[in-house]
């Protein structure tokens, strides 16, 4: 009887943590609701959509507050923080994007914010609630022009392109190798390092920064490129052996048929 009742228990406890889970926060359902300002009420859409959404960052991760209880979803004791202001942007994101906000700080960006409290931040860049995953293509005219000219930017795009070519083909290359049912963990965990180091760098706004260290990052792609080879030349021989097998079996088969046929 104990046994059937901490069964249940554990039945009971399993289901409310995964309504839990699955429970929208409350911060979301009041954004969404129709007393809230239209310019507000597009933050959960954007959110959605967003890489930080994909990846589980929710909004309490950035702006506290508890996201189970609409009464305390502002409340200060619980970590509430809002809306930074803009010249406290860079050491909201830090928050998480530690080196990020080093080389940020560093950079032409954070000086020029920390001088006038007008320069870019983060927001400017990447936009606030619905961020996509960082590549070069944020450098562009459009974007880069509301400050200043494209000249300087266009030349540090160039300088990062060969890297992140590399870093596409190479999640693609692994992509396609796991949904064969090859085992890429390691290979992921690698390109995921190396890609975070690589996103740090374009923060520094430094041209020979850049055209130095992606040298370096080319090798560490190129090693891992060959590792990336060799899994697919495994893949190959799998299925060659694969071949081989079916073949040998089709071909015993038929020879138990003709023997069958000729010995009845």
């Amino acid at each position: 009887m104990r046994y059937l009742l901490a069964v249940f228990l554990t039945l009971v406890l399993a289901v409310v943590s995964q309504a839990a889970e699955n429970q929208e926060p409350v911060c979301i359902q009041c954004h969404d609701s129709d007393m809230m300002k239209p310019a507000f009420r597009k933050i959960p859409e954007e959110w959605k959509q967003s890489w930080h959404n994909r990846n589980g960052v929710a909004c309490n991760d950035c702006h506290g507050g508890d996201p189970t209880d609409a009464g305390l979803a502002m409340s200060r004791e619980r970590g509430f923080v809002g809306a930074p202001h803009y010249q406290d942007v860079p050491a909201f994101c830090g928050k998480c994007h530690i080196g990020i906000l080093k080389n940020y700080t560093e950079s032409g960006h954070g000086k020029a914010l920390k001088a006038s409290g007008s320069g870019p931040n983060c927001v400017t860049c990447h936009g606030s609630h619905g961020i996509q995953k960082a590549s070069i293509d944020i450098i562009n005219d459009q974007r880069c022009t509301q400050c200043h000219t494209y000249e300087r930017a266009r030349i540090m795009k160039q300088a990062l392109f060969a890297t992140e070519r590399k870093i596409r083909d190479l999640d693609t290359s692994l992509k396609k190798l796991s949904s064969q049912g090859m085992y890429t963990e390691e290979e992921n965990k690698a390109l995921f390092r190396i890609e975070a180091e690589f996103r740090t760098l374009f923060h520094t706004v430094d041209i020979s920064l850049v055209k130095k260290k992606t040298d370096g990052f080319a090798l560490q792609l190129d090693g891992l490129q060959n590792k990336v080879n060799a899994l697919f030349a495994e893949l190959q021989s799998r299925r060659n052996f694969s071949g081989l097998l079916m073949l040998l079996f089709t071909g015993g088969g038929i020879a138990v048929y003709l023997l069958a046929k000729t010995y009845p």
